[in-house]
């Protein structure tokens, strides 16, 4: 069977937990960096899934296997209510608070976690929907982030959402590279650190802006 882009099913959470931990050094593997490898799915990958599964989508391999996703929020504010209302309440138990100031980079991550309101930026108001999206290495260079793309594009366009932003790693140079050639441009954002780039787009469909 070959691979393909599909709809999130329950039982994809795991992998949307393996994904993002294997892409979250700039793109790299993460793996033995934090004391519990599954923070950085409990912050950038199951909150989406949990909140707005609608907007989940996975590159199956075939065999139900999760090569990649892309996933995100058709409302960046009502997303930051949910997170701060329900998510942070869910994940006590595992997701405690961190020390103050943050010594490990489990810390790090947990502070991001409690304080949900950074995800508001004001200068990306006109684009109210965000996204997350990341394949492993062996699914990368074919084709298939693009597909991935369309697809979540075509879902906020079908409730009526006109406008997305992201946020990339200024580090990461091969995925600025790539959300430019799908029709991102980059906003100027005042409160953005060094190594931090926003970008936006429309949610028109990637061919009619790289074509």
């Amino acid at each position: 069977m070959q691979p393909a882009v599909r709809a999130y099913r329950p039982e994809d959470l795991d992998g949307l937990y393996e994904v993002c931990l294997r892409t979250a050094r700039a793109g790299g593997d993460a793996r033995g960096t934090y004391r519990r490898d599954r923070i950085v799915g409990d912050i950038y990958a199951a909150p989406y899934a949990c909140a707005e599964p609608r907007h989940v989508y996975v590159l199956d391999d075939g065999a139900g296997a999760v090569l990649g996703y892309v996933l995100g929020t058709a409302d960046t504010a009502d997303f930051v209510r949910w997170y701060r209302e329900v998510w942070i309440p869910e994940t006590a138990d595992r997701c405690p608070p961190p020390a103050e100031p943050p010594v490990s980079p489990d810390d790090a991550l947990l502070a991001l976690h409690r304080r949900p309101e950074r995800m508001l930026v004001p200068e990306l108001a006109a684009w109210p929907a965000h996204l997350h999206i990341d394949l492993l290495p062996r699914a990368q260079g074919q084709g298939w982030g693009g597909r991935l793309m369309d697809t979540f594009l075509a879902g906020l366009r079908d409730v009526g959402v006109h406008g997305v932003h992201l946020g990339v790693d200024a580090d990461n140079v091969a995925a600025a590279g790539f959300y430019r050639r799908l029709g991102f441009a980059r906003a100027e954002v005042a409160s953005a650190g060094p190594r931090a780039m926003w970008l936006h787009r429309d949610t028109s469909p990637i061919a009619a802006r790289t074509a």
